[in-house]
């Protein structure tokens, strides 16, 4: 197991740029399943995931070759799908959560699918009815396992149908989508996510030869086809890196510039960071955050305190929630932080009250910062990283403490930030890895 050290209470600078997205990634890559010809992405991160998902690509029989850095082609031409049921393509399939969407192109090329129960970040139930929902109104049969803790899909022919989703969940939205674009007739999918990952995907899809309409929106028509070909695919940069290196900024009182940032498809990011006070200069395509000493955070227009919540698309994501709550410590003023999808993932907000941080939480759900407005900084300490997000979180906190912070099992933070520390480091930061 590998941990941070980390020395805290430095001022970076620099320019930064950020990952290609790691959900839009793990999408697109799936969907190389559906074609026999070849698939070229570019941009795809080089992260723990990610690179599980090639990887278990490989051991189904697909040709991986990577022509040029952080760009790789997939050729889906002798899958071997029985081969999911076999211990090491388990146990890979198991670690990632991001794996469960293999199906909905396998269903849709091959009319099966298996897979054991996804793994991945422990923040709650994650539910997958969803997907099988979905499965079965196309005309799939699901099938679980509870003795193999897996799940099992058959279909020898989907066909178009109408459909409501019960949430809009982007892997759900992603799996049933590339189920139905092979699917005899029209589907429509309502309650759709639309996060940019789901746009990307579309794009990608039609770029194949797919027929879908309605992207952008959470109404998709797909009209069926016999058959997809090849494509070229460019990964968006990850908005979730652009958040947290927002916040980072902030909290360190740092000026840093991010690059290359795609600022149309952040949403309302940028707007929700300015609402906790903290100041950013679109600059083209960058964004430039100048070094502040204090940001307050704004109440609503009669005065009641602050109350940043997530929602689906064009809502705000819930993977930047811990880093709002990180950033709100040290603000002058108080917000409540409402995490609403998963139940779990302010937990981690005892380690920041031993930092010193003022935070009550209320619920599973919901925690009341009172900012410290820089007048008491954080203190270092030993922590542990409970899942992607947090952990990138509290790797903030740690450069904004005072004196030296370790933080272990970071292997979560490497699922799904590319060499955070190397690149971090070059800003100034001062983070030793520890195998």
């Amino acid at each position: 197991m590998s941990k941070f050290e980390i020395k805290g209470g430095i001022q970076l600078s620099g320019e930064i740029y950020p990952q290609g997205a790691k959900n839009e990634a793990l999408q697109v890559i799936c969907a190389c399943l559906l074609t026999a010809e070849p698939v070229t992405i570019s941009n795809v991160p080089d992260i723990k995931d990610v690179n599980i998902l090639i990887d278990l690509l490989r051991s189904l029989g697909v040709k991986v070759s990577s022509p040029a850095d952080k760009t790789f082609t997939f050729k889906a031409d002798n899958v071997q799908v029985d081969l999911l049921k076999s211990p090491e393509i388990k146990q890979k399939a198991a670690s990632l959560r991001g794996s469960i969407m293999i199906i909905g192109p396998l269903l849709a090329r091959f009319g099966k699918g298996y897979i054991p129960r996804p793994g991945g970040d422990k923040i709650g139930r994650r539910r997958l009815d969803t997907h099988f929902i979905g499965f079965e109104k196309l005309g799939a049969k699901f099938n679980y396992n509870a003795a193999e803790n897996s799940f099992q899909v058959d279909a020898s022919s989907l066909k178009g149908t109408y459909m409501l989703l019960d949430e809009a969940s982007v892997t759900g939205t992603a799996n049933i989508l590339m189920a139905a674009v092979m699917a005899k007739g029209i589907t429509t999918i309502y309650n759709a996510a639309c996060e940019p990952y789901i746009q990307q995907l579309c794009k990608m899809l039609n770029s194949m030869g797919a027929r879908i309409s309605g992207v952008s929106s959470n109404l998709l028509t797909i009209e069926g086809v016999e058959c997809l070909n090849g494509c070229n695919h460019q990964i968006l940069p990850d908005m979730i890196e652009v958040g947290s290196f927002i916040g980072l900024a902030a909290l360190t009182h740092s000026e840093i510039t991010i690059k290359n940032t795609s600022f149309d498809n952040l949403g309302i990011i940028p707007i929700s960071f300015e609402r906790l006070g903290i100041k950013l200069e679109r600059r083209g395509d960058d964004i430039y955050i100048p070094s502040q000493n204090s940001y307050e955070i704004e109440t609503f227009i009669d005065g009641s305190i602050m109350n940043i919540a997530d929602a689906p698309w064009p809502g705000l994501t819930p993977d930047l929630l811990s880093v709002f709550l990180v950033v709100a410590t040290q603000a002058k003023g108080s917000v409540l932080i409402h995490q609403k999808m998963f139940e779990s993932r302010l937990f981690f907000v005892d380690k920041l009250i031993d930092m010193g941080a003022q935070i009550i939480l209320c619920d599973p759900h919901r925690a009341t910062v009172i900012g410290l407005d820089n007048k008491f900084k954080l203190r270092g300490t030993v922590m542990t990283s409970p899942d992607i997000r947090a952990g990138v979180a509290l790797l903030i906190a740690a450069l904004s403490a005072d004196g030296t912070s370790t933080i272990h099992n970071i292997e979560q933070i490497d699922r799904g930030y590319e060499q955070i520390d190397v690149r971090l480091n070059k800003l100034g930061a001062k983070i030793e890895r520890v195998e």
